[in-house]
């Protein structure tokens, strides 16, 4: 991937105000678990950063996916998980399918004001008892007239709890599983909504994350993104573009967590000498940051066929799986050699820590990225007598 002047742009804007205006809130927005979105969301818009692949006419600078690469890898400078995966809601993973499905209509009343900064957007897949298994989502909508009806939950829903709007997959008929589903936008102020619970976690603190009722919630037809029925294959095409960037996320906060680590294992006495003088750790440190750049390296020959235009399924799964993969191990190792202090509350290792573990269950979990990539390579048994 080939990085130009404007990406280095971009990086400079965004470090800029990452160290400007969310990093010195960072810790008391991990205490208030809650940042508010849309005081970031609109300076960010005002930065023309909500919008970098985004068509022009509304708002966005219709750039090539590389650019929102980028971004993610410098949203790593954030330190901590729930205001860059906040942000990655908005630009990657509720909005993709809104712009290159929905009708202008839509667009002009849910993108616009999402590139501006002016809302806050959620994804809305997950419920109670369907994650990573789209297919098994209970979630209906019904027509009646020339509404849909929804009736449902979501669960584990970023952003659900400040969000204006919902990209809501539901089902939308009673036909085959992968046939029955289409995305619907959902304004979330409507009668019959109900932001029933903030769900507290282990990690990415500053990041809201809801359960959400729909109890007779009524909506237009028109409200629809294309075809009726086509939602399930839709959202596995949005999937690409979450995927991507989560694996992009994790490079620079790993790259951080391995850098901060030198410095503090340099100072840090033992037995007559540094920590960092020890071969173990060196070598370790060395080892880690190998595992780094090859996920950096992963990432950018994915994104290079997407930009090319290529179905990158395969490629993305295999680059969240390494990046998160890499969440786990990376603050695991490290923490190891801050001792105690690693283990404290208020350490940046510990916060990694709690805040990577979420990237192996999220957007796919693990085992669900290694059974895509096993279908790709032809290796699942035959299904069938």
């Amino acid at each position: 991937m080939l990085i130009t002047h404007e990406h280095d742009e971009i990086r400079r804007t965004l470090k800029r105000f990452i160290d400007d205006e969310i990093n010195p809130h960072v810790d008391a927005w991990e205490a208030a678990e809650a940042f508010p979105a849309h005081e970031v969301f609109k300076r960010l818009g005002q930065l023309g950063l909500l919008g970098l692949t985004k068509p022009e006419k509304y708002g966005g600078m219709a750039l090539d996916y590389s650019y929102s690469v980028v971004m993610a890898e410098t949203l790593g400078h954030v330190a901590c998980g729930g205001v860059p995966m906040a942000i990655g809601v908005q630009t990657d993973m509720c909005t993709p399918a809104l712009a290159r499905f929905g009708s202008d209509a839509l667009c002009r009343e849910f993108l616009v004001p999402a590139i501006a900064g002016d809302a806050v957007g959620c994804i809305g897949v997950s419920e109670p008892g369907a994650g990573s298994d789209v297919a098994s989502i209970r979630t209906t909508a019904r027509q009646d007239g020339g509404d849909y009806v929804i009736d449902g939950s979501k669960m584990w829903i970023t952003n659900s709890l400040q969000a204006d709007w919902m990209c809501l997959l539901a089902n939308t008929s009673d036909g085959a599983a992968h046939k029955n589903k289409s995305l619907i936008m959902v304004p979330m102020h409507l009668p019959g909504i109900t932001r029933a619970t903030k769900i507290r976690k282990i990690g990415m603190m500053s990041s809201d994350t809801g359960l959400i009722h729909f109890d007779g919630v009524r909506v237009p037809q028109t409200n629809r993104l294309g075809d009726e029925g086509m939602g399930f294959a839709y959202q596995m095409m949005q999937f690409q573009e979450e995927r991507l960037w989560a694996a992009a996320n994790a490079i620079q906060s790993l790259h951080n967590c391995i850098e901060q680590t030198i410095a503090y294992t340099r100072e840090r006495r033992i037995f007559g000498k540094s920590v960092l003088d020890q071969q173990v750790v060196h070598f370790k440190l060395a080892e880690l940051k190998t595992e780094v750049e090859a996920l950096r390296g992963l990432v950018y020959m994915a994104t290079e066929k997407y930009v090319a235009g290529a179905d990158v399924t395969e490629w993305a799964s295999m680059a969240k799986l390494k990046a998160c993969r890499l969440a786990r191990q990376v603050p695991d190792a490290c923490m190891q050699y801050w001792g105690g202090m690693g283990y404290t509350w208020e350490n940046p290792v510990a916060r990694y820590y709690r805040d990577g573990r979420l990237g192996s269950i999220a957007g796919g979990a693990d085992e669900v990225m290694l059974g895509i990539i096993a279908k790709h390579m032809h290796t699942l048994p035959a299904r069938g007598g």
